[in-house]
């Protein structure tokens, strides 16, 4: 595999759910990069620690830590308003999320929280950035998704008829994919790109360790993820779902014009924040 080239230390790149598993060591490569670093998690004793070891590994001093809980749709829109009065914003990596859950629980909004941490929390990140991310373009966002994928009942999203912790999963994976493509049509003239992946199968994190055999190791999905922030070669590929290092095709349903439409209103009304219609809107 051919390592990512490394990011311009002048870039600036926010990255969600940093403390423990791809995001932490995503946090750990582009530090060593001299990259401007605003990191993400739930817990800000693990936040504090991850600065430290940072900052004594790398000796870069250009990296915070932003404390914001997403089950929580207003914490997730407040650490967007405090990322949003940046000077700048290259890079937005929305990595944070929850594997498959054994038993169903709602988030602090009474929404399905796989939905809700997998899925809502990267709408409205994208949504309330895309101004900051236009600004500074040229930009990039990638989204982490995965191949695991599955059709949305848009008249069930939140699986009150029948819960089950895979369908939840993996229809909040295909709605962050189909969500890449209506935002990348929305910022295609604009010097913003937007891309989603599957990064490895079955890595050894904390979502995937308590459930499955570990199939991949963490370098796998670090290389391919940071392949998508750095590599000059794709600063004009959007609107592009990877498997890994390769343009891939997600499930059928994220190619629906009709069904993205649906998602994006549904999206809208669970939490009150509109998708841009234009990028003049946006910015």
């Amino acid at each position: 595999m051919t390592p990512a080239p490394p990011l311009a230390s002048a870039q600036t790149v926010l990255i969600t759910g940093d403390t423990d598993g791809l995001g932490r060591a995503l946090a750990r490569k582009l530090a060593a990069q001299g990259a401007t670093l605003i990191l993400h998690g739930r817990d800000q004793a693990k936040g504090d620690a991850l600065l430290a070891e940072l900052h004594a590994e790398t000796g870069n001093n250009r990296i915070t830590f932003e404390k914001a809980d997403f089950s929580s749709l207003a914490e997730i829109r407040a650490l967007a308003d405090r990322v949003a009065d940046r000077d700048r914003l290259d890079v937005l990596v929305n990595n944070a999320g929850v594997g498959v859950e054994l038993a169903r629980k709602d988030s602090a909004d009474a929404l399905e929280l796989t939905f809700q941490v997998d899925y809502l929390a990267t709408y409205v990140l994208s949504c309330l950035l895309t101004p900051l991310l236009v600004r500074s373009a040229p930009a990039r966002v990638v989204n982490v998704s995965s191949a695991g994928q599955a059709p949305l009942d848009f008249d069930d999203v939140m699986l009150e008829r029948g819960w089950d912790g895979v369908q939840a999963y993996c229809q909040a994976k295909l709605a962050q994919i189909m969500l890449t493509i209506k935002h990348a049509e929305l910022l295609r003239d604009s010097g913003v790109t937007v891309n989603a992946l599957h990064p490895a199968s079955y890595m050894p994190t904390k979502i995937v360790t308590h459930l499955y055999t570990v199939q991949s190791p963490l370098e796998e999905g670090l290389e391919n993820t940071a392949r998508l922030v750095t590599d000059p070669e794709l600063g004009k590929v959007t609107g592009t779902y990877f498997n890994r290092a390769r343009a891939a095709r997600a499930h059928a349903q994220a190619y629906d014009a009709g069904a993205r439409a649906r998602l994006i209103k549904i999206s809208e009304r669970l939490t009150g924040v509109p998708f841009p219609r234009t990028p003049s809107l946006a910015s």
